[in-house]
């Protein structure tokens, strides 16, 4: 599986789509080939709020479910201060 197809599958593009095409290729170049990162932010990207609401018609927000997947990805700066 290559890096664009993993990123793809990991930001659940084909169930719901929001990237235009090139838009991953461009992520990962954005983040010098992370792809950790590159879901992450595209994720993030992704869980703007997306509800929606037209004549009495509303569709349900997912932005707190892409929030949740991107979580997963989140890099935490910890490790050892060294002292002066």
């Amino acid at each position: 599986m290559t890096d664009v197809e993993r990123v793809y599958k990991e930001i659940r593009e084909e169930q719901s789509p929001y990237f235009e095409d090139g838009d991953i290729e461009y992520y990962l170049n954005k983040n010098h080939g992370d792809v950790d990162a590159t879901i992450y932010e595209m994720l993030i990207i992704k869980s703007e709020d997306s509800s929606l609401s037209l004549s009495g018609v509303n569709t349900t927000d997912t932005s707190g479910y892409f929030k949740r997947l991107a979580s997963k990805y989140k890099r935490f700066n910890s490790g050892n201060l060294i002292g002066g």
